[in-house]
């Protein structure tokens, strides 16, 4: 089904290597693609029958390219009827490249909206010497995005987000936010006029970079992050990494448990209610040396 002539595609696809491993690489990204979009489902059914759109978040990293070219795919196929509005947020870090991504969507004929908003000063200003960039930045930058979704009335912000990205905030949540929670691949914002999708769950991150490289997008760094040592993002992947070295395939099983919680054999009596379990041999008296198996 998906051996058709890239070329035919969409431009995003133009000078893709015709390579089996591609191939098979492509194959499986927007395999996995469709199945968290239909198992999640993030396409819309409206009754008036108009066309849900949707606003692709564009950071003009390996991810984001990733996330606008399968989308482009799944619509072409036919199988994501949504209209599509790509975006950059460029925030106004010093050395932004910021022609990079206007030329790049105007010649791949995509369309696309640009928004300059100065949140780097902000950041630079309020977080203290030696704190992380993160919170504040990330905060911002959601705001930006939700007021531009409704400005250019989309349903949806589509956020690049992978595997790897999900599985380490939920370590980091389990490290240090004592909670286990992580990013979902849907949910609606706090107003709840709006949708945050994340069609690449599934997706591991090697396989977005081996897509964006083969493709040669021009990748842009977020040195604003990027320019801080020790961050819990990295001590957490790090450890990930170390564990996948160590048990090749480990990071698929840890993600396999995200989906497959049993509220029963944790901790929480908000998600499972302790207090209703009752023995199934009433008549076992409280004296009895025998223990009731409650599995």
């Amino acid at each position: 089904m998906l051996d058709d002539d890239l070329d035919d595609i969409h431009p995003l696809f133009a000078g893709a290597p015709s390579t089996t491993e591609f191939k098979k690489l492509r194959k499986r990204i927007v395999r996995y693609a469709r199945e968290a979009i239909d198992q999640y489902g993030m396409v819309e059914r409206r009754e008036d029958g108009s066309t849900p759109k949707w606003l692709v978040c564009l950071s003009g990293g390996k991810d984001s390219y990733t996330l606008l070219a399968v989308l482009y795919e799944l619509k072409w196929r036919g199988l994501l009827p949504v209209d599509l509005l790509a975006c950059n947020l460029d925030q106004g870090q010093p050395g932004f490249p910021a022609t990079v991504l206007p030329e790049f969507l105007a010649k791949m004929g995509v369309p696309h909206r640009i928004e300059y908003q100065d949140t780097y000063s902000i950041v630079m200003d309020k977080v203290p010497q030696g704190r992380t960039f993160c919170a504040l930045c990330s905060r911002l930058r959601r705001g930006n995005l939700y007021r531009i979704a409704r400005e250019e009335g989309c349903s949806a912000v589509v956020l690049g987000h992978h595997r790897d990205d999900i599985l380490e905030t939920f370590f980091m949540n389990l490290f240090h936010g004592g909670r286990l929670a992580t990013m979902p691949p849907k949910l609606v914002n706090e107003e709840g006029d709006l949708f945050v999708f994340r069609p690449l769950a599934h997706v591991a991150e090697v396989d977005c970079e081996k897509f964006a490289k083969a493709l040669n997008y021009p990748i842009i760094p977020c040195d604003l992050c990027g320019s801080q040592d020790g961050l819990q993002r990295q001590q957490v992947k790090q450890i990930l990494d170390q564990w996948e070295s160590n048990s090749p395939g480990r990071r698929q099983v840890m993600f396999r448990a995200l989906m497959n919680a049993r509220p029963s054999h944790l901790l929480d009596p908000k998600l499972f209610d302790f207090s209703a379990l009752m023995l199934k041999n009433p008549d076992l008296g409280a004296d009895s040396d025998e223990i009731p198996d409650l599995r």
